[in-house]
């Protein structure tokens, strides 16, 4: 839990990334670059945030052995789970404080959603800008509740990375610029994901097979030992992503695209981007 402060030193960061051109296409960084450093700008009668976070971690190994895809979208859509777990933790504090009007944010406002999670204790963001809990790692979805009461707010948690470079070394395409500073328009994750047009091709031959998003730099954080598989069965992989074969996804129709991914956090992206991410690997 913390205050619904703004962050002055995230928004100055912030800006310095965008005018260095950072954020690729992704111009919504752009648009509420202004908004993102204040949660009052969002909720005006926020007072305090509780920032909450589950873990997703299933280490799957593709029958494929070929085209991967990153842990976090291999089950279930996390935004409607996540929504639906704050909401009953909304509810309960109603009950505690009558009257208490809150807001759920999971991706679903612009919020500096890792600096408010260290600020409340949560854990800290490591050199790949990705947040690390004390040990039980990386692999976390995380979700925001904003309310209009103020709380016993939790203690910052520190820096724990030490001089641990294994993320920066790891990166396959030199995305992450420099510790604590990674150029999403290097990243495989924003390529496969969020990047409009076609892929580059002077970083072809660096993906690693990764068709939508990719866990490099977070496999081999030693804070990772620490992983547990998730209690909510939600996030289990599903089973004909992970028997798919390097044929399966060539192959891959529309119709059964929109079939496999129905609740998954893939089917944003859309069918057209996800054949163009195979398409780039097969060729």
């Amino acid at each position: 839990m913390a205050p619904a402060g703004e962050m002055v030193d995230e928004k100055r960061r912030l800006d310095k990334w965008l005018e260095q051109g950072m954020q690729g296409t992704m111009t919504f960084m752009v648009n509420s670059a202004e908004k993102r450093y204040n949660p009052r700008n969002i909720m005006p009668e926020a007072k305090s945030i509780i920032v909450l976070a589950h873990n997703y971690f299933y280490p799957i190994i593709f029958k494929s052995g070929s085209f991967k895809i990153s842990k976090y979208a291999q089950g279930k859509d996390y935004h409607d789970i996540l929504r639906r777990k704050a909401k009953l933790l909304l509810e309960y504090i109603s009950e505690i404080s009558p009257g208490v009007r809150g807001r759920i944010c999971v991706d679903s406002a612009p919020i500096f959603e890792k600096a408010y999670a260290q600020k409340a204790g949560l854990g800290w963001i490591g050199k790949h800008c990705i947040l690390i809990l004390p040990k039980a790692g990386s692999y976390f979805f995380l979700c925001e509740l904003l309310i209009d009461i103020e709380l016993e707010y939790d203690k910052p948690e520190t820096d724990h990375c030490g001089r641990c470079r294994l993320c920066l070394e790891t990166c396959p395409t030199e995305a992450i610029a420099e510790p604590y500073v990674v150029n999403a328009s290097k990243c495989v994750s924003y390529l496969t994901i969020e990047h409009k047009g076609e892929m580059p091709e002077d970083l072809k031959n660096s993906y690693n097979n990764w068709i939508f998003g990719c866990d490099d730099c977070q496999d081999v954080c030693p804070f990772n030992r620490f992983a547990k598989l998730p209690s909510d069965p939600d996030f289990r992989p599903f089973d004909e992503i992970i028997n798919m074969t390097d044929d399966d996804w060539k192959n891959l129709t529309e119709d059964k695209f929109n079939r496999i991914f129905e609740d998954s956090p893939i089917r944003r992206t859309g069918y057209e981007k996800f054949m163009r991410n195979i398409r780039y690997l097969s060729d």
